[in-house]
């Protein structure tokens, strides 16, 4: 029996919700379909869940930390419970460690869990996500929407239809990450 990830990590805009761009409403924290369930069946199996979100919003001055931290508890009501949420204040010009595609958020959600990267899934539907997986050693799964480019799909070495596919995918084993 394949040995199952000790944390799965998720995107939070266009994985988990809706997208709406620089989102600090929590009334349009809106799941996607299946989420829910998706979420549910990893807690079933005693697999830990989490989000990793960049929030560029707060650096760009369009939303705040508070409103940020809103629409995470919204996340959570809806979705949750997480055992970890991160979101990285940053722009994609800070040079941060925590912004995506650095891998810093994974990274940071793993030491405060106690989970060795090799044990996490992280789950997102850009490059970026992946990106990040990879430099923390963990695994990555690209679930592509509209708005992902052919390039990242190309480059994704995982790749699910849809979230509930990423899940069975985990659940299954089939990438055989955890050492």
């Amino acid at each position: 029996m394949p040995r199952l990830p000790e944390l799965v990590l998720f995107d939070r805009d266009g994985t988990l919700i809706y997208d709406f761009p620089y989102n600090g409403d929590p009334d349009w924290v809106r799941p996607l379909p299946g989420a829910r369930e998706a979420l549910d069946r990893l807690r079933a199996r005693g697999i830990r869940t989490g989000v990793v979100s960049n929030q560029s919003g707060v650096a760009r001055g369009l939303i705040t930390m508070a409103q940020v931290e809103a629409c995470m508890a919204r996340l959570s009501e809806l979705l949750g419970p997480f055992d970890t949420i991160q979101a990285c204040p940053h722009g994609p010009d800070e040079g941060c460690a925590c912004r995506k595609p650095a891998p810093g958020m994974v990274t940071t959600a793993c030491a405060e869990l106690g989970v060795d990267p090799a044990r996490c899934v992280v789950v997102g539907d850009v490059g970026s996500d992946v990106e990040a997986a990879a430099a923390a050693g963990a695994v990555g799964i690209l679930v592509p929407t509209p708005v992902t480019r052919k390039s990242e799909v190309a480059a994704a070495p995982r790749r699910a239809e849809t979230l509930g596919d990423a899940v069975d995918d985990v659940l299954a084993g089939k990438y055989g990450y955890c050492r």
